[in-house]
């Protein structure tokens, strides 16, 4: 596929996320839905939209190559897997079940069951393939030096040397009685033939009638073979059959398909690295060609504002500290807001430089703020009996898909792409964020040498108030030393978590536990191997009041949004509401061990055996 390709396919997930807000974040707070029915219908249709979505997403994200593109899909991608988890959540508080069935709103959306399989993204994986590849090789390692593990073998049947070959000699003598009984069978059958053949004589059949005959038999055969090929061609045709597999798969349109699908993710490797080295190179240009003019214009400003200071109020300012942040806090763009607050604060200062007068109409208002405020709260509380009803709550996930929209928006829908066929990073865009670094970077220095320039002048202007002020500052320093005790008394109350392996290191502790058998090798099993057909018909059971019995492709979403997400993804982890286990039961043989293999293979996780049989004397606490 080309560069065109999956720009088309983000363009057209853009589309449906852009819809998707809009309907998310309303310019006025959306009515609480009282029918339980209408709620879920929503809410499921949601959660449909934003799983197609977040394919299309996970497409791009796998075969884009523009490294800065690729930066904002990863937040798009994530923002939009977090949100199908929040839906999933909703949807369990909706309905007390983990089972949820979506046969109407795919027939509405004209959608298909494959249309809405969660797609697990591959990153997971190929982020850290180096870090699993060296775990993989240490863990055959030790599997290797250790050695196979002893088995221990029950109800072992135990048999002398006497009757172990007399059982021997009486199986191999009925073998050779069966052979000798069939070979007897054939010489009697085929003298049987001959003799039946002697009592007819030779065939006498007209040369004719034997042609029609064997026409009619090989007409017969070449009707059957034609119609049996023309009835499999039927079943490929409507797809009940899969066409059959070609000699040389190196010539299927799939595996060319794959070879370019791993072209294209070397592709993002060489990319990224060029990528990582031009942030480095465009950095120092930037520090090098605009630095030291940098420097010189905000040095001139704090000087400036030094001057109109001290012209103002007749002293020098002091200097903003770097947790206040600086002398960026001097030159900051106030917002509307904060010119209120700003004259709001004066005109306080103001009212308070009044007499007695005042501060008594003051607690009038006061009062009458209560009053009013009393008056509120009854008010409030008769809306919230109003509003009665299913309200979804606050996402954690929708203001970072929202940012990346924006970002998206303002940078690469409107860029023209045109002459960037390789797509290589863009050196604009990296000197627009660099160049806001080393600014930040040159501000910290020039805030050091203004302080100092500002601590001289000071010292300059006002050295007959130095004693004064020395006086001043031993006060202060004692006062200081009365709040370290405090601090001191308050530390005493924390205490540290004991590390109870201080002197072992992680490669040791892993050896330990793949030496009990506690840390073991899972089977590499894909989770689309655990094969299962969808629901088709579990809302109309559901109307009939019918509990459906969940069918594989249910059992295999859950896994995926309770297990594989949030495991892959640590931002996912962080914000999505949280499970901290699942409980896999059902009798023996139906894909309970697969499942926990298939998590660990999609995740990159280790597999832990913690049951009781293994863990048994193993590792005893205090009370044995």
């Amino acid at each position: 596929m080309s560069h065109s390709y999956y720009g088309k396919i983000w363009n057209e997930a853009q589309a449906g996320l852009n819809d998707l807000l809009l309907q998310e974040l309303p310019i006025e707070p959306a009515k609480p839905e009282k029918d339980k029915i209408a709620a879920f219908q929503s809410v499921g249709t949601l959660y449909v939209k934003y799983i197609q979505i977040f394919r299309k997403l996970e497409q791009c994200y796998d075969q884009v190559v523009h490294p800065q593109k690729r930066r904002l899909l990863r937040h798009l991608l994530d923002g939009s897997m977090g949100r199908v988890l929040e839906l999933k959540n909703e949807m369990v508080l909706l309905e007390f079940n983990e089972f949820h069935y979506f046969d109407d709103i795919l027939s509405d959306l004209k959608l298909t069951p494959s249309d809405i399989e969660i797609p697990i993204p591959k990153y997971f994986i190929m982020d850290r393939a180096k870090a699993l590849k060296d775990r993989q090789k240490m863990l055959g390692q030790i599997l290797a030096r250790i050695g196979p593990q002893e088995t221990e073998v029950v109800d072992e049947y135990k048999m002398s040397l006497d009757d172990a070959v007399r059982l021997v000699q009486i199986h191999e003598r009925a073998r050779q009685g069966r052979l000798r009984a069939r070979f007897m069978r054939e010489i009697r059958v085929q003298e049987e033939r001959e003799r039946d053949a002697s009592l007819r004589g030779a065939p006498t059949v007209d040369p004719d009638v034997a042609a029609i005959r064997i026409q009619k038999i090989w007409k017969s055969y070449a009707a059957r073979k034609k119609v049996r090929r023309e009835r499999e061609e039927e079943m490929m045709f409507i797809g009940m059959v899969p066409p059959p597999m070609p000699r040389d798969l190196k010539n299927t349109p799939q595996f060319h398909a794959g070879k370019t699908e791993n072209l294209r993710r070397l592709t993002q490797d060489e990319h990224e690295r060029e990528y990582q080295n031009a942030l480095i190179t465009i950095k120092e240009k930037i520090s090098e060609v605009e630095g030291p003019d940098m420097k010189e214009t905000m040095q001139d400003q704090i000087r400036q504002w030094f001057i109109e200071c001290r012209d103002a109020s007749g002293k020098f300012p002091d200097y903003p500290d770097e947790d206040e942040g600086g002398s960026s806090l001097i030159f900051k763009e106030k917002d509307p807001a904060e010119l209120e607050a700003e004259l709001a604060g004066k005109e306080d200062g103001k009212k308070e430089k009044k007499g007695k007068k005042g501060k008594k109409s003051g607690k009038k208002d006061k009062k009458k703020g209560k009053k009013s405020g009393k008056k509120g709260k009854k008010g409030k509380g008769d809306d919230e009996e109003e509003e009665e009803g299913y309200k979804m709550q606050p996402s954690s996930f929708i203001p970072t898909v929202d940012e990346a929209t924006k970002s998206f928006k303002d940078v690469w829908l409107p860029r023209d792409e045109g002459s960037n066929f390789s797509q290589k990073h863009d050196s604009e865009l990296i000197k627009e964020e660099k160049r806001n670094e080393v600014e930040t970077e040159i501000r910290l220095q020039v805030d050091e040498l203004m302080r100092q320039e500002l601590k001289n002048l000071k010292l300059a202007v006002d050295r007959d108030k130095g004693g004064k002020k020395g006086k001043k500052g031993k006060k202060s320093g004692k006062k200081g030393k009365k709040g370290k005790k405090g601090k001191k008394s308050g530390k005493k109350g924390k205490k540290k978590d004991k590390d109870l392996t201080p002197d072992r290191s992680i490669e040791s502790l892993y050896e330990e536990l793949v030496v009990e058998g506690v840390l073991k090798r899972s089977a590499r099993v894909q989770l689309s191997e655990y094969v299962g057909e969808f629901s088709y018909l579990g809302t109309t059971l559901r109307l009939g009041n019918i509990e459906p019995m969940p069918s594989l492709s249910d059992i295999r979403r859950i896994i995926t949004e309770y297990c594989i997400l949030p495991l892959g993804s640590q931002v996912v982890h962080e914000k999505s509401p949280l499970v901290k286990s699942i409980l896999l039961t059902g009798p023996k043989g139906v894909g309970k061990k697969m499942i926990v293999s298939a998590i660990c293979t999609e995740t990159g996780a280790n597999f832990f055996d913690l049951s009781s049989a293994n863990i048994v004397g193993k590792y005893p606490g205090k009370s044995g």
